[in-house]
């Protein structure tokens, strides 16, 4: 029996497994980097214990310090989570050789199937190797690890290797393997997955379809289960050929068996030799807790014949600290807080008050909801989402309410060209237009008196200034003699440092309002406080390239130097941030008058990197 174990992991699956590991009264070990000292995981946990690394990203890939770790904290597990290490079968080899009990698949299993090209020749299937024009457009794709990372679409024989190389530094920065290789892209085409648990005495259980279609740079954003609009056949061919792939490796555990589905005919993609991302929603719809039953497989327990059955639907969104509106970057900063209404099942790494940092995966957190219907699991999130309090960097919560609530995910018409195709309408800005009159009312209420800007004669009114969606918005209202205020075209019915009412053509709306600093949240809209007198040493000039993000330089275009010719929309050089590689790109076309960023080098939010002069 397991008495304490060890999550060799960080963030929201950790803090994930801690919490089955407190209702089955284990007790719990967490790993961290040094960035990672005061993370929830790192709090929540009975022991904690440093991993020291040359880099935090390389931090939760050191498997030999993670080994003694859990031998130092006295673990008698390990569960490896998602990501870093968990389809790495030297790790698991090293931590069953340590005496310690392996949450997972055996070594073998992992080797077969972690490694995507291996995983293909086991069920006959090659990738390509000699790419031609013929065979475009194409994939190139990490072997192992997942979560889009090392994953490009080739559609010019030109870019290839470039995204080759691309490719395999993203893989060996996120799995420590470099390993990348190329098959036939399938556009437009359904993601679909079927989840397995085996036990060690030979059931395998297919529990039920997941469809995760909605994806941006190849990662899922919003999944559910079960799949709808399949038919009975493709379905049980689904759990056929996934049973199938389990018990050819005598798997045990839990796992995922990925297929892209087009025409009606599935097509294998890999086997995911761990837990999904995505396994809240299974767990939904079929009443169970994977991670215990991870556990109690693991500890040698027999599944019964059969899988409980399911009932109902269930859907979950990935909220990220990202902006979908400028190429998806990710945003740092503090997480002042994050709130979801009850009967949404909220799964985290962080706390109100916590730092999202550059190192990591910008996920925030996964929302669920489980209803007897589809439509109702669809509508019950898109509200919950939109009830929501998040403040802090810029996230993708209005993506995801607006994707929820698309024609084509309401009909379950969707395929993973969704965002190829919608990316425009569903990130185009749509800020409440009278969110700053309600930040500049409760902010004239916050910082002085009420009659502070009354006047016994007419005179001029207040103006404030805001940011919101990338334009400047100026509000105008004045003070009354009775102590309130007044706005054109506006009954202001009541407004207090909090909580602002308006009411426009006899409609009255309710407007939470808080600040911290120069961020303003008025209800979901975010604005910046803009000063009145702004600094003019903060403009730079035309053609700028600034860093959108905190980051690392890790490439610039070969022979790029001052003065040299460059187009519009040519790379010139690439930022890595959260396992990432970003390009950034001229602005116009013209002569690079300024290089400032060398590769190697740091750079934070708003950092000079380039200078490009329009010619």
């Amino acid at each position: 029996m397991i008495s304490s174990l060890l999550v060799a992991n960080r963030g929201e699956i950790a803090c994930r497994v801690f919490r089955t590991c407190r209702e089955l009264g284990i007790r719990t070990v967490a790993v961290h980097s040094d960035p990672d000292e005061n993370a929830r995981h790192a709090r929540v946990a009975d022991t904690t214990v440093r991993l020291p690394g040359a880099t935090p990203a390389d931090t939760y890939l050191r498997g030999d310090l993670i080994v003694k770790a859990a031998l130092a904290a006295g673990a008698d597990a390990v569960h490896p989570g998602y990501g870093f290490l968990s389809e790495n079968a030297d790790f698991a080899r090293a931590v069953r050789d340590a005496g310690l009990l392996w949450i997972g698949p055996p070594p073998g299993a992992i080797e077969a199937m972690a490694s995507k090209t291996r995983a293909k020749e086991l069920l006959g299937l090659m990738p390509l190797h000699d790419v031609t024009e013929a065979d475009l457009p194409v994939l190139v794709k990490a072997a192992a690890g997942g979560g889009g990372r090392g994953m490009r679409v080739v559609r010019r024989l030109a870019d290839l290797d470039a995204e080759r190389t691309a490719a395999r530094a993203e893989a060996l920065a996120a799995f420590g393997d470099d390993e990348v290789f190329t098959e036939p892209y399938i556009e437009d085409g359904r993601h679909i997955e079927v989840q397995i648990l085996a036990d060690t005495h030979g059931t395998v259980w297919a529990l039920g379809t997941r469809d995760c279609s909605l994806q941006r740079r190849h990662q899922k954003v919003i999944e559910e289960a079960p799949a709808p609009g399949l038919t009975d056949a493709l379905t049980a061919e689904l759990y056929d050929t996934a049973v199938r792939a389990a018990r050819a490796v005598d798997y045990t555990g839990a796992g995922t068996v990925e297929f892209l589905v087009a025409d009606g005919r599935a097509h294998f993609l890999e086997m995911n030799t761990r837990l999904q991302v995505e396994h809240p929603v299974t767990e939904a719809v079929f009443g169970i807790d994977l991670v215990a039953a991870q556990i109690r497989v693991a500890e040698g327990e027999a599944l019964e014949a059969d899988p409980p059955r399911a009932r109902g639907h269930a859907v979950e969104a990935r909220l990220y600290a990202e902006d979908p509106a400028h190429d998806w970057a990710p945003q740092t900063g503090t997480l002042h807080r994050l709130t979801v209404p009850s009967g949404v099942r909220l799964d985290t790494g962080y706390t109100d008050g916590d730092d999202i940092g550059v190192h990591y995966d910008p996920m925030l957190a996964k929302a669920v909801a489980h209803a007897p219907t589809r439509a109702e699991a669809v509508r019950k999130l898109a509200d919950a989402l939109e009830r929501a309090t998040i403040h802090g960097p810029v996230t993708n919560r209005d993506l995801l309410i607006r994707s929820l609530l698309h024609a084509e995910f309401t009909s379950a018409h969707m395929d993973t060209g969704f965002y190829d195709r919608h990316l425009d309408e569903l990130t185009a800005p749509a800020p409440d237009p009278y969110a700053p009159l309600a930040a500049a009312l409760a902010d004239a209420c916050t910082r002085g008196s009420r009659f502070g800007g009354w006047r016994n004669l007419p005179s001029q009114p207040q103006t404030k200034r805001y940011a919101v969606a990338g334009e400047k918005r100026e509000v105008r209202y004045r003070h009354t003699r009775a102590g309130g205020f007044e706005a054109d075209g506006v009954r202001i019915v009541h407004a207090d440092g909090g909580l602002v009412v308006l009411e426009v053509d006899g409609v009255r709306r309710k407007y939470e309002v808080t600040r911290y600093g120069d961020q303003v949240y008025v209800n979901t809209t975010r604005l910046t406080a803009l000063p009145r007198f702004p600094d003019p040493t903060t403009q730079h000039a035309p053609g700028s390239l600034l860093a959108p993000m905190p980051g690392t330089v890790v490439r610039v275009t070969e022979g790029l130097t001052v003065g040299t010719a460059v187009a519009a929309g040519q790379p010139l050089l690439w930022l890595e941030a959260m396992k990432m590689q970003h390009e950034i790109k001229a602005p116009a076309t013209g002569t690079l008058s300024a290089l400032n960023a060398v590769p190697g080098q740091q750079v934070t939010v708003g950092s000079l990197l380039a200078v490009v002069e329009a010619t």
